[in-house]
C-alpha cells in the first residue's frame, strides 16, 4: 500500500458518493492524514442490498484520524449541493479538494434503455459532476492546493465502448469531458485530473453486475484511494491528466500489486474503456491458468452444425439442472444466437414453472439475446469463461437486461457441480 506523508492533514475533501465503494476508500485514505471529509451521499438508511450510510461512513472517517460532515446530497438537486458547500466552507473554513465519483450505469443498448434511465445517467454523471464543480470552484480558487478529480475513463472513441451502451458511455465520457475542458479553463489555479482503474475494482455495484463469482477477478478499492492520494498530493500544476491507477502507482515506486487483489494470483477483469493488445490479455490471463475470451478468432471457416453435437450436449446438461428455485432466482428467458463450428438458435426459458430449454426461436420473446460463437457458448457453460469477461472483452454480445444475463453464472455454477 502506498504510506501516507501527512500531506492532506487540514485539507478539506468534499466527495460525492463517498458513503461506499470507490468514494469511501478515498475518504478513508485522506482521514489517516488528519483530513476534513465532506460525506456528500444520498444513503441515510441502511440500504438491503448496499452497505452503508453518510453516517457511517462518517463513523469511519473519524476513527481512521479525520474528521466528518455528513451532508444529504442527490447531486442532481442543485439546492442539496449548495446547502452542503455552505455546511463545508462553515464548518471547515473552505473546500481544498472535489472528487467526483457518484455515478450511475445501466449496461443496455439503445432500444433497452428507458428514458428515465438515460436521464439517470447524464443527470448524476454529466450535470452532476458539472454542477457540483460549477459550485465547488469559488471555494478551490482559494485555496493553497486545490483539486478536482474525477473518477472517468480516458476519452476513448473506439466504437466497441459505444455499441453496447451508448448511453451509459456519453454519460461516463460527460465526466470526462468536463476535465478536458475545465483542466484548460483553470489552468494554473486548480489541478483537475481523471482516474480510471486498469481492472474491475470490488464494489457493491460491481457485486450486482457481475453476481456470484465475480469479487476474485477484481481488485480492492484500496488501490483507486491510493492512486487518488498519489494524485491529490501533487501541486496544482499537475493537471490535465487521465490518468490510471496501476500506472500513477508505478510511478511513486508501487510494485506489488497482488496486495490489492481480492484474490491474489487470479486472473483480473479489465475494466471498460481501456484497448490493450489481446495477445497481451491472453498471454497474462494464461499465466495465470484462466482460459481467455479474448483469443484471436480462428482462421478456419464456419460450418454448419447438426441438432446435435456439444451445443445440444450443454443443452442436455442445462436440462438437468433446471428447477423451480432456479427459475425463482433467474426470472428470465434467454436466446442464444450461436454462429462458428455450430451456429443456430436455442432458448432458455428460466421465468416459468421448473424451466425449459431447447433449440430455435423462443416461445416467448426473449428479456436477453446473447449473440456469441458457439464455442465460446460451450466454455461459458463449462465454467471455463465468466460472462463478465466474455461481454468486457467483446466475445459477447448482450441485447437486453445485463444484470438478467450475469445471473446465467449461478446456472452455471450449479451446472459444473452437478459433473462433480
Amino acid at each position: 500500500m502506498l504510506q501516507n506523508t501527512g500531506k492532506l492533514a487540514g485539507c478539506t475533501l468534499f466527495i460525492t458518493g463517498a458513503s461506499r465503494g470507490i468514494g469511501k476508500a478515498i475518504a478513508l485514505k485522506a482521514a489517516r492524514d488528519g483530513a476534513n471529509i465532506v460525506i456528500a451521499a444520498k444513503t441515510t438508511e441502511p440500504h438491503p442490498k448496499l452497505p452503508g450510510t453518510i453516517y457511517t461512513a462518517a463513523q469511519e472517517v473519524e476513527a481512521a484520524g479525520g474528521k466528518a460532515l455528513a451532508c444529504v446530497v442527490d447531486i442532481r438537486d442543485e439546492q442539496q449541493i449548495e446547502d452542503a458547500v455552505q455546511k463545508a466552507v462553515d464548518k471547515f473554513g473552505g473546500i481544498d479538494i472535489l472528487v467526483n465519483n457518484a455515478s450511475a450505469i445501466s449496461l443496455t443498448g439503445t432500444l433497452e434503455t428507458p428514458l428515465k434511465k438515460v436521464d439517470l445517467m447524464l443527470g448524476i454523471n454529466l450535470r452532476g459532476t458539472y454542477l457540483t464543480s460549477k459550485l465547488v470552484i469559488p471555494h478551490l480558487l482559494k485555496s493553497r492546493s486545490p483539486h478536482i478529480l474525477n473518477l472517468s475513463p480516458p476519452l476513448n472513441l473506439n466504437p466497441v465502448w459505444f455499441k453496447n451502451h451508448t448511453a451509459y458511455t456519453m454519460a461516463k465520457y460527460g465526466m470526462s469531458m468536463c476535465v478536458l475542458g475545465m483542466a484548460e479553463e483553470f489552468r494554473g489555479q486548480i489541478a483537475v485530473n481523471a482516474l480510471w482503474p486498469k481492472t474491475a475494482i470490488q464494489t457493491a455495484a460491481m457485486d450486482m453486475l457481475g453476481g456470484e463469482g465475480i469479487s476474485k477477478q477484481c481488485r480492492t478499492s484500496d488501490i483507486m484511494a491510493d492512486a487518488a492520494y498519489a494524485v491529490l498530493t501533487r501541486p496544482k500544476d499537475y493537471t490535465g491528466h487521465f490518468l490510471i491507477d496501476e500506472d500513477i502507482l508505478k510511478e511513486q515506486g508501487v510494485q506489488d500489486f497482488d496486495q490489492y487483489a481480492v484474490q491474489p494470483g487470479h486472473p483480473l477483469l479489465p475494466d471498460f474503456f481501456l484497448d490493450e493488445a489481446p495477445e497481451n490479455l491472453v498471454g497474462q490471463m494464461e499465466q495465470h491458468g484462466a482460459t481467455p475470451a479474448f483469443k484471436p478468432p480462428s482462421s478456419s471457416s464456419a460450418r454448419p452444425s447438426s441438432s446435435g453435437g456439444p451445443i445440444e450436449g450443454t443443452f442436455t446438461a442445462i436440462r438437468g439442472v433446471l428447477s423451480e428455485d432456479v427459475v425463482k432466482s433467474t426470472q428470465g428467458i434467454y436466446q442464444f444466437d450461436l454462429s462458428g463450428e455450430h451456429e443456430g438458435l436455442w432458448f432458455l426459458d428460466l421465468k416459468s414453472g421448473s424451466g425449459r430449454a431447447g433449440q430455435g426461436q423462443s416461445p416467448v420473446k426473449a428479456d436477453v439475446v446473447m449473440t456469441m460463437d458457439s464455442g465460446d457458448f460451450s466454455k461459458m457453460f463449462a465454467g471455463k469463461l465468466k460472462p463478465t469477461l466474455a461481454f468486457m472483452s467483446g466475445k459477447l454480445r448482450i441485447k437486453g437486461d445485463m444484470t438478467l444475463a450475469l445471473r446465467l453464472e449461478k446456472l452455471m455454477s450449479r451446472m459444473n457441480k452437478a459433473k462433480l
